[in-house]
């Protein structure tokens, strides 16, 4: 399987491009199309073909996960590929009901996953205690994520569309039940995986200026003025997409409301204490 193609560009068509506006400063030197191409090209993918990802892309994709770095290589995440279409459609019903989860051919489900350290232990007779404290808990979030973001990327680079699913935490024990998850791990969000429609082709969605994510020496206030011109960017993305104007400040505020703004997930900790997790 080969990287798809998509021809040289400029560092500063791509930044422009990723922030909805001119890169600042200039970045006039060519980006060959296997260096940083499939990272400032990656985007959200909610319509799929119904052609099969085929195993060999699985592999890439899973062992470009497995080149994330990962804490004290512990690697305490595991993968389930779904692609039986009515699992699938249980864990949609799960996790908001969003159709491009039943259209998507593969819903890789990212698992953080302690309970192959805690059998490890089992195995050579060494305690496991530590697995008790809030930082292993973190620790597998965290090498959860970093793999789960290089799969996407390396999706990407081959031509596939992917879209994290974060509503699996919705209901992380019911979704546990489903997968036959063992104590001790949990679905941190699901990746769905395909070739994407060229009917429906999704943009790339401009991010936050690098000026308000890149602080030098010292945190900095938040910028009214940065916030207004993302809000510009992004109403100007919605357009190009035909979809519903909506400022992203006031989206995001509204999505960390308050519990009810959490669809669920305010009630994760307690989730979490079911599934078998001590976080001391």
């Amino acid at each position: 399987m080969t990287a798809k193609k998509a021809g040289t560009r400029s560092r500063q068509a791509l930044l422009a491009e990723r922030y909805g506006r001119a890169a600042e400063p200039p970045c006039e030197a060519a980006l060959p199309d296997d260096a940083l191409h499939p990272l400032l090209t990656r985007r959200s993918t909610r319509t799929f073909l119904d052609t099969p990802v085929t195993e060999e892309e699985i592999a890439l994709i899973v062992g470009a996960a497995q080149s994330a770095s990962t804490s004290s290589n512990l690697q305490a995440f595991s993968f389930v590929a779904v692609r039986d279409p009515e699992r699938k459609a249980r864990l949609a019903s799960l996790a908001g009901r969003q159709k491009h989860i039943l259209e998507a051919p593969l819903l890789l489900v990212v698992v953080g996953d302690q309970s192959r350290l805690r059998a490890l232990g089992a195995l050579t007779g060494t305690p496991v205690d530590g697995l008790d404290y809030f930082e292993s808990y973190l620790v597998t979030v965290i090498d959860a994520s970093l793999a789960a973001q290089n799969a996407a990327v390396a999706a990407h680079a081959i031509g596939l569309g992917t879209c994290f699913i974060g509503a699996l935490r919705n209901d992380p024990v019911a979704v546990a039940r489903e997968l036959a998850l063992p104590p001790e791990s949990f679905a941190v969000f699901g990746l769905l995986i395909g070739h994407p429609d060229p009917a429906r082709a999704t943009g790339i969605k401009p991010r936050l200026p690098f000026e308000v994510v890149l602080h030098h020496e010292q945190y900095r206030p938040l910028d009214r003025r940065a916030v207004d011109d993302y809000d510009a960017a992004m109403l100007a993305f919605q357009r190009r997409q035909q979809r519903p104007p909506e400022d992203w400040s006031h989206k995001a505020a509204a999505r960390v409301a308050g519990a009810h703004s959490l669809d669920g997930r305010d009630r994760l900790y307690q989730a979490m204490l079911a599934r078998g997790f001590v976080m001391k």
